[in-house]
């Protein structure tokens, strides 16, 4: 929703340029990098209700100096700190959801979720396009903070999910009712939560650099999240500045690329239908992680079949249904990109599959923080015929990553000392 109100924070605030407002953006996901890997790593030595209700109820509180703020720094340090707190939600709640769900629908239900991650920076600036336009901008942080305070009273009708904190907590019970120290569990552990917090932490970024499938899917993942959120500086610059829309219509623009990614979810069970007729591996009896590649291989080619769609159609002399249209292919592809994509590492990985993601999340909010910043300046001085065809040129030269992953993943898997490791345990 940030992104709607751009022109209305630099005309306040008298910013020389949209991009100095972007910074928002900026900062936010980085807070979010970082917080990812932080508090997620919190919830396992603490539990997830505890840190959830913490990092909702702060990121709650700090969209109040933005409402309020009188100068851009307030805005962009205060997004900083919220993106931190909000990253628990994303980085911790699909083990929540892995908790609660068995293994037949754990996809479906990692899908559900999923379609909340992916179309939230879709609805929102449909939300805050009309917010804006009737209310003004800081009326889109009003709204923000309404919603949050919803979640929060749902947060607290949670119970906690994760079992090794379930089984620590018992433990404490059953030392305290019975006064022996006796009792224990297989999740009691001698090192103290800061060393914990430190190898979770250092873990991630080790793996960013050393293991080959962080290293390529880490670089694809982090340029198809970064190219989508180049659409929200995109998108205003094609329908706003070139056609005339308001800030509202703007915002419905996005139903394309919203649609797309719903079409993603949808398609799960046929999907997973597709994944078991895989031949299973022996060592498991299930179909091996590269099954799921293949979804990935499809949205590898619907994405810039999408970008340059949108690329050759973005000019007014064009009816404005067919810039939209395209937002079909480009988001059903990051829809499959996103939901395969952490399926795969997630399968390769298993034990360390949360540092695998965590790093991923660096890399993937890294990347989507830093190019909508040369988003604004690129669309205006190259148009977005070139600019977009110059980002599906990108996309389709990091194809062949997903294709080759799918027909030669088994036999890198071997050579990662993590995976034999995690193999071991």
């Amino acid at each position: 929703m940030y992104t709607s109100g751009v022109d209305g924070m630099r005309q306040e605030f008298r910013v020389s340029s949209n991009t100095v407002v972007l910074l928002g953006l900026t900062t936010n996901l980085f807070g979010l990098a970082l917080g990812s890997v932080i508090l997620s790593s919190l919830s396992e030595i603490y539990g997830r209700r505890p840190v959830y209700l913490i990092s909702v109820f702060l990121f709650g509180f700090l969209v109040l100096p933005v409402a309020l703020a009188q100068n851009i720094e307030a805005i962009l340090v205060s997004r900083l700190f919220g993106g931190f707190f909000g990253g628990s939600m994303i980085a911790s709640a699909p083990g929540s959801v892995t908790d609660v769900t068995g293994d037949q629908y754990r996809a479906l239900a990692l899908s559900c979720w999923s379609l909340g991650t992916m179309n939230g920076p879709v609805l929102g600036p449909i939300i805050g396009g009309f917010v804006y336009q009737y209310l003004g901008w800081r009326w889109i942080n009003w709204v923000v903070l309404i919603c949050t305070g919803v979640s929060f009273l749902l947060m607290v009708l949670v119970q906690e999910t994760y079992a090794p904190a379930l089984l620590r907590r018992k433990t404490k019970i059953k030392q305290t009712q019975t006064g022996d120290r006796r009792w224990w569990c297989r999740f009691d552990h001698d090192e103290t939560g800061l060393r914990i917090l430190k190898t979770n932490l250092t873990r991630p970024v080790r793996m960013i650099v050393s293991e080959p499938i962080c290293v390529f899917w880490n670089l694809y993942v982090g340029v198809v999240y970064a190219v989508l959120f180049l659409c929200f500086v995109a998108y205003p610059i094609v329908f706003q500045e070139q056609r005339g829309w308001s800030p509202g219509l703007a915002g419905l623009s996005y139903c394309g690329i919203g649609t797309g990614t719903a079409i993603a979810v949808a398609l799960e069970p046929m999907i997973r239908g597709i994944i078991a007729i895989h031949p299973c591996d022996p060592a498991t009896g299930r179909p091996p992680p590269e099954a799921a590649v293949f979804a990935v291989c499809i949205g590898s080619v619907l994405i810039p079949i999408g970008e340059f769609w949108f690329a050759w159609t973005a000019q007014p002399s064009v009816h404005w249904i067919s810039p939209i249209l395209a937002g079909l292919p480009f988001g059903l592809g990051n829809g499959l990109v996103f939901i395969y994509a952490t399926n795969y590492m997630a399968g390769s990985y298993t034990v360390y599959a949360a540092s695998a993601l965590a790093g991923n999340s660096i890399v993937r909010y890294g990347l989507a923080g830093v190019l909508p910043l040369a988003g604004s300046r690129m669309y205006h001085k190259l148009g977005a015929n070139w600019v977009g065809t110059l980002l599906a040129l990108m996309e389709v030269i990091l194809i062949p990553i997903p294709f080759i992953f799918y027909k030669y993943g088994h036999k890198i898997r071997l050579q990662s000392p993590m995976i034999r490791k995690g193999a071991e345990i």
